[in-house]
């Protein structure tokens, strides 16, 4: 089923996820549906909080990254094959010089700017049968897995970027959050109190 993804100015996206257990009421059928509404939204990511849920799941599908062909094939097949559910994460180390992507989110729409991130990170988190791992990712999808992992924490990619850029693009943001957007998928407008 194709949730309604939370729009800019929702509390939900400000809260820090709450971790959980194999238990979790429906998470299969959650995770479904978490993916199918990612998919719905042209998304490489989408987190828990963007459907109105503070807790710590969140997902990455990179292969859209895969047809780029400024990358090199090494990094087109990483992430030709990378598909991967996050549950209960946290980032462990983040190193190297930070580097700057044009990014943009679901939950804001027709928004984009460079963030920098630093480009390796080693992260812990439970897959959907809930074994651990432990593993280092690098490059994009580093990227994207720290863009998601900020959702569960409460942080958005426009917190990241200067004070400049945020009073440049607070008009976008608001009518964001008031339903003002066109846009191609369902969201929820935390302002509008409708659902499109």
């Amino acid at each position: 089923m194709i949730l309604p993804i939370v729009a800019y100015g929702d509390p939900v996206l400000r809260k820090k996820g709450k971790t959980i257990d194999k238990d979790y009421p429906n998470l299969e059928v959650l995770l479904e549906n978490m993916y199918e509404t990612m998919y719905a939204a042209y998304g490489v990511g989408l987190a828990a909080p963007q459907i109105g849920l503070p807790i710590r799941i969140f997902l990455v599908d990179a292969s859209p990254f895969a047809e780029d062909e400024t990358l090199s094939l090494e990094e087109q097949a990483q992430l030709k094959d990378f598909k991967r559910t996050f549950i209960n994460a946290e980032i462990l180390e983040e190193e190297g010089d930070e580097w700057a992507f044009n990014e943009g989110c679901l939950s804001i729409p027709n928004v984009r700017e460079d963030v920098f991130r630093k480009p390796k990170i080693k992260i812990q988190y439970q897959d959907a049968q809930f074994q651990t791992h432990v593993e280092e990712f690098d490059g994009l999808v580093a990227r994207v897995i720290q863009h998601e992992y900020d959702h569960i924490e409460g942080v958005l990619f426009t917190d990241k970027i200067s004070n400049f850029k945020k009073r440049l693009i607070k008009g976008k943001l608001t009518n964001i959050s008031k339903g003002k957007i066109n846009i191609d998928y369902r969201m929820r407008f935390p302002d509008a109190k409708k659902k499109r």
